[in-house]
């Protein structure tokens, strides 16, 4: 069914391409009024010796780059192409002060989010992501299924520093858009085709055109898969005579390749323009990736009480399961496990399929879809209205064996459903040459669902097997204002205000496999010791105090609200007509909420919103004829009331959050444009972050060594403190043979803090260490510009680094492991526009 399902899906794109590259175009269509955000084709246009301006809608209206008062990366459809770039986290790499990196497979398809060092790194719906992502300004809302695709972009935009007022909801420490292109009617469009290394095949193609006088479409879709990288090998085929039985035959001890590919999606967007006063769009996605999970390798094991060893059915956890630096011994299963399903618990067979009969398996499944609207009419020259709406779902389904062996430690099936509803709408007003504003409102919604079943075998009570169907419902309304103002002909000031009123809903049930409540995890009448009695219900006021009481966990419902005023202010001065200094004061906030991981009633505990007033100074700047642009930033954060992971609450093991503490955050970052000489051109990033908590803050609850998972002021920050990256290509022209365009790229991260550990009683700090990177591109180009060749090669220098390191010795488990990145990797494609 699995292959079926992919095999049609894929041949239904290519079928699209074959159609879409064919498609010719009723008419061509006017350009889309200022509302509208800008495209790329719209632009201004300069020689090729000069850098171009992007237009940006940071501030709700249309701005050249140049001209806005924020920290930006704006990276167009054509430096994607040219430095391979193929999702989110490859753009993020070459931005400063930016982190986004796919997870272990504990964590299933999501990503680990940070600007500034400030985000979240647990896909749990009960927590809020601390970034920002927006998908043509609908916010995305969840850290699962966020590493997307960049499928015919016009655009991405990084915005750093807290946009709570701009952006909104959640961007303490800044906001990642995304803007699709837009259709024209042209009848453009383009096929790609590309084969590289482990069978990788793909396809990319996207279609432009008119269908009436005023109404025109696009239409893009994308299709690549791709072998793994890490052997998932079978222990005891292996290892004969370890006396732990074999499931392979003997000398094929390779089950599977983990860290696949198998991403399919498609667009359509629909552009109507009945008249120059108003314009709408409407635009509807899907998508679905399926692979094998993240690919995982052993790198520590140990407990805190036993070194070396634990209870486990037979199989002491130790060293042994060390594979190498691309390989492991996933067992993806428990054999004491009663697995019966009230759940779907077989994604990837037939319906019906009994769990016991599938024990687990190394696979992962993302489907997405979403759509949405933007409506924009102009009231008059000076008045505009905006309405956008969206409404995105998504469920995923995926196993996790935490320990990475066959020795039965941990191991989770995972199912996480999510719908979110949102609509904002701005009035905007252009009051003469000197002011101007936007007023509006937004209202959001959401439901979430996960739904998980538990074999964990290191807690006091052995074994603790559950199944954890919560679900979490969350709203947020918020209304905000902002105004520029030009009090002279070199000056802008501006200033916004945001007031938000969230809430969140979170229903804990810990039941056996067959749906009755779990006797330990829920004794009917237990108070704990805590004195709880009588109510079903938590209440968390804003500071986090508990307002009513309960006994028991199953049914309990943790409630949270809070209100929040944010405010930005900015003032900016052009030196010169290529040189603008600016400084701003910022605000913004990620929501509270309760622990979604307890064992019992103590370990509900309450976490409040965390808070950060971020001060910025920075430059703009063009010089030498257009030929060099160059940016910097420096800014000072106060970061109070941190959410602070714990991994032990009362009673066992947990994985909660804990306003634990304040930090100050300071750092700096420069982005660099040039074009030394034609056809050569050179970009380049650098930034720099101090992340240091304040050590009269940090509460006992959440500091070491009081918690062996917690923080103490001497912790390094957990993005990298340095961080650059340097691009470079050359066009060297062919003449009628068209032209050669050679590129090199190299990043590079430093090492960064990943949690703390404790062996023993040695405090031991965890961290990914730093790496470089280096790509390399060669392109030939046809001289009508149409066609194109080119060869990639990725990690260049088949450099062996981490993305991630999940370290659970602290809790018990035992386990550290990381997720390598990938090896150098090459490919060839071929793309063709018309």
């Amino acid at each position: 069914m699995q292959y079926a399902l992919r095999t049609t899906m894929t041949h239904a794109l290519l079928a699209s391409a074959s159609i879409l590259a064919i498609t010719t175009p009723a008419s061509a269509q006017s350009s889309a009024p200022p509302q509208t955000a800008p495209q790329a084709a719209e632009q201004e246009t300069l020689s090729p010796g000069m850098v171009a301006d992007i237009v940006v809608t940071a501030q709700f209206r249309e701005q050249r780059l140049q001209d806005t008062p924020i920290s930006i990366t704006a990276v167009s459809a054509a430096e994607l192409e040219a430095k391979s770039q193929v999702n989110l986290a490859q753009v993020a790499d070459a931005a400063p002060n930016v982190s986004l990196k796919p997870q272990g497979a504990s964590f299933g398809p999501s990503i680990s989010a940070s600007i500034r060092g400030v985000g979240q790194n647990d896909f749990n719906p009960a927590y809020e992501p601390g970034v920002g992502i927006y998908i043509d300004d609908v916010y995305y809302p969840q850290l699962t299924g966020a590493v997307f695709e960049l499928l015919d972009l016009d655009r991405v935009e990084i915005l750093r520093g807290p946009q709570g007022t701009l952006a909104g909801r959640n961007a303490e420490g800044g906001a990642i858009k995304l803007y699709s292109k837009r259709p024209s009617g042209d009848g453009g469009g383009f096929v790609e085709v590309n084969y590289g290394i482990r069978n990788r095949i793909g396809i990319r193609a996207a279609a432009d055109f008119g269908i009436t006088s005023t109404l025109s479409a696009r239409i893009s879709g994308v299709a690549r898969q791709q072998e793994g990288f890490v052997d998932r090998i079978d222990y005891g085929c292996a290892n004969p005579g370890s006396g732990i039985a074999s499931t392979q035959p003997a000398g094929d001890c390779v089950i599977s390749k983990l860290g696949g590919v198998g991403y399919q999606a498609i667009r359509g967007i629909l552009f109507w323009e009945p008249s120059d006063k108003l314009d709408v769009t409407v635009i509807g996605d899907y998508t679905r990736d399926e692979h094998t999970i993240a690919g995982e390798v052993l790198l520590e094991t140990s407990t805190v009480n036993s070194p070396n060893t634990i209870p486990a059915p037979g199989i002491p956890y130790d060293n042994r399961f060390i594979c190498g630096r691309y390989c492991n011994y996933i067992g993806t299963g428990q054999p004491a496990g009663v697995w019966v399903p009230p759940i779907p618990v077989d994604p990837f067979g037939a319906a019906g399929t009994p769990l016991a009969a599938t024990r687990g398996t190394d696979r992962s499944l993302y489907q997405g879809w979403g759509v949405s609207g933007q409506i924009n009419y102009k009231l008059s020259d000076a008045f505009a209205l905006t309405s956008i709406t969206g409404y995105r779902a998504f469920d995923t389904q995926f196993d996790s064996d935490d320990d990475i062996s066959p020795a039965n430690i941990g191991f989770g099936r995972n199912y996480l459903e999510n719908w979110s509803f949102s609509q904002e709408v701005r009035l905007n007003a252009e009051l003469g040459e000197t002011l101007n504003g936007t007023v509006g409102g937004y209202y959001f919604k959401q439901k979430s669902t996960y739904d998980s079943l538990q074999d964990i075998r290191y807690v006091p009570v052995y074994p603790l097997q559950f199944r954890q169907p919560d679900p979490t419902k969350a709203d947020a309304k918020a209304v905000f204002a902002h105004l520029s103002w030009k009090p002279m002909e070199r000056m802008t000031i501006s200033g916004g205000v945001r007031y938000t009123s969230e809430s969140k809903d979170q229903t804990y049930f810990r039941l056996n496999y067959d749906g009755t409540v779990n006797a330990f995890l829920d004794p009917v009448g237990a108070t704990y010791g805590i004195g709880y009695a009588g109510a079903d219900t938590l209440d968390y006021n804003r500071n986090g105090n508990v307002t009513e009481s309960v006994t028991a966990l199953s049914g309990l419902t943790a409630h949270y609200s809070a209100k929040r005023w944010d405010y930005r202010i900015a003032a900016d001065y052009r030196l010169s007509d290529n040189f603008m200094v600016y400084g701003s004061v910022s605000t913004g906030f990620k929501g509270g909420g309760s622990n979604p991981r307890p064992f019992n009633t103590q370990q509900v505990i309450a976490f409040q919103p965390e808070k950060l007033i971020a001060y910025e100074i920075g430059f703009k700047s063009d010089m030498l004829n257009r030929r060099l642009r160059f940016n910097a930033a420096a800014f000072i954060n106060d970061y109070t009331d941190i959410q602070i992971p714990v991994l032990t609450c009362p009673g066992a093991p947990c994985a909660a959050r804990l306003n634990a503490g304040d930090a100050q955050v300071k750092g700096f970052e420069a982005e660099l444009t040039a074009y030394p000489v034609d056809g050569l051109a050179i970009d380049a990033s650098i930034s720099y972050l101090d992340f240091k908590y304040k050590a009269g803050s940090l509460s006992p609850a959440a500091a070491y060594p009081t918690n062996p998972g917690g923080v103490s002021a001497d912790d390094p920050p957990v993005s990298p403190p340095w961080k650059f990256s340097l691009g470079a290509q050359y066009k060297i022209d062919l003449d009628s043979a068209g032209s050669l365009t050679p590129r090199f790229d190299v990043t590079y991260e430093d090492k960064k803090y990943a949690g703390s550990s404790v062996i023993g009683t040695t405090r031991n700090l965890n961290f990914v260490p730093a790496y470089t990177l280096a790509n390399a591109r060669l392109t030939w180009a046809n001289a009508d510009n149409d066609l194109d060749i080119s060869l990639e090669v990725t990690n260049l220098f088949d450099k062996y680094y981490f993305l991630s390191v999940f370290d659970l010795r602290g809790a018990g488990a035992g386990v550290r492991k990381g997720r390598p990145g990938n090896p150098r990797e090459w490919a060839i494609s071929v793309k063709k526009k018309f």
